[in-house]
């Protein structure tokens, strides 16, 4: 097949999803994570038949089919087979992190996170009843990287684990084996855990190399704990499904550990649908990833044109741009004049922690128009022209 292609406008703007409910209807909504592509087709004809048959109670506790699945696609796409009996689910990717944080932390211990990052996190640790500890990742200004020596000087400290985002949203940015093993090194000197977010990891682009934490070495399999799920992949958010996945005894026993009303939660048609995606879904994937590529170079080759005082730094996974605005004159949250003055909706940088101001987030999972509409757009604002709905 070819490249996905995304829906026409007026059938998104009849989507009920906070992308199309937040905004007047000039605006075009490039912020939160969601895609404007249609399902895979093995999603819709599963979640279609489900509906036919009135399947839409409890999911059973038992049913280890999306795990599989999951588990073939890992090991075809990163060399890697979780075990099914060692993988839970639950609702989604922030409960695996909060519900794993709350039995790996007592009151008050500090956790690292690196923004710019994931604005979620920021509340997601208190909620687990840790503490935020800043250790920001490294901007060479070509590439950034993970600061491994404040992360030890932290963990040194007193922070009792890590929280990683890999891929690292806003980033796109896949963190190298190199840089993993050190880190669980590091991790196991000082005693601590790792809790993986690896959501974006399906959306890897090709010739790029996922690596997927609990792989890099003993000592992550012992200290470390994934939370996987296809919402992102296959644009599920809605039905709420996600894995714990652990690969050592210690944090299978805190997966076994957890109340069983965690996997209940877990939503049926996000089970049938997250088993259809990985397990029939990889070609609308691997088409829908190549549609992602050609709007990150066609953003890339736009801005130079039309806007160079703007920076795409491109990303190597997912279909989140970041974006360094500093050069436009748009302020610390530039995300505030695109919206009053293009029309366009993007995600504030400074959400994304200090490192974030001058910045804004892009979602390309859209068509080739909305990225050159928002250009446009964006370009017309920063000349002072008016911006006229198209």
């Amino acid at each position: 097949m070819g490249v996905t292609e995304a829906d026409p406008i007026d059938v998104l703007r009849r989507r009920s999803s906070v992308k199309w409910r937040t905004y007047a209807p000039d605006v075009l909504p490039m912020f939160i994570a969601e895609m404007d592509f249609p399902l895979a087709p093995p999603i819709r004809q599963v979640l279609h038949e489900a509906i036919d048959r009135g399947d839409t109670g409890y999911v059973d506790p038992t049913d280890t089919t999306a795990a599989e699945a999951f588990a073939d696609f890992a090991a075809t796409a990163w060399g890697w087979t979780p075990q099914p009996d060692r993988t839970t689910t639950t609702t989604d990717v922030s409960v695996v992190i909060v519900e794993s944080l709350r039995r790996l932390v007592t009151p008050g211990d500090g956790v690292v996170i690196m923004p710019p990052v994931y604005p979620p996190f920021f509340d997601l640790l208190p909620e687990a009843g840790a503490r935020v500890v800043e250790v920001p990742l490294l901007d060479d200004g070509t590439g950034f990287a993970m600061d491994l020596d404040g992360i030890d000087r932290a963990l040194a400290a007193g922070a009792r684990g890590v929280l990683l985002c890999h891929p690292h949203n806003p980033l796109g940015l896949l963190h190298d084996r190199d840089s993993l093993v050190a880190l669980s090194r590091i991790v196991d000197r000082r005693g601590g855990f790792v809790v993986s977010d690896e959501i974006h990891a399906p959306l890897t682009h090709p010739g790029r190399a996922f690596v997927p934490y609990l792989t890099v070495s003993d000592e992550a399999r012992d200290h470390g704990i994934a939370a996987h799920s296809g919402s992102k992949a296959f644009n599920l958010a809605g039905l709420k499904t996600a894995f714990f996945v652990a690969a050592g005894d210690r944090m299978t026993g805190l997966i076994r550990s957890l109340p069983a009303e965690v996997t209940a939660r877990t939503g049926l048609f996000g089970l049938l649908a997250t088993r259809a995606g990985f397990a029939e879904g990889r070609e609308w994937l691997a088409a829908t990833v190549e549609a992602i590529e050609q709007n990150v170079a066609l953003l890339d080759g736009l801005l130079s044109e039309r806007l160079p005082q703007a920076r795409l730094r491109r990303p190597h996974a997912g279909y989140l741009g970041w974006l360094d605005l500093r050069g436009l004159g748009w302020g610390d949250d530039p995300a505030v004049h695109a919206l009053e003055h293009a029309r366009v909706a993007l995600s504030s940088g400074p959400t994304f922690g200090a490192p974030g101001r001058g910045h804004a987030r892009i979602n390309l999972a859209c068509s080739p128009d909305t990225v050159v509409s928002a250009v446009a757009r964006l370009a017309a604002a920063h000349a002072g022209a008016s911006i006229v709905e198209g």
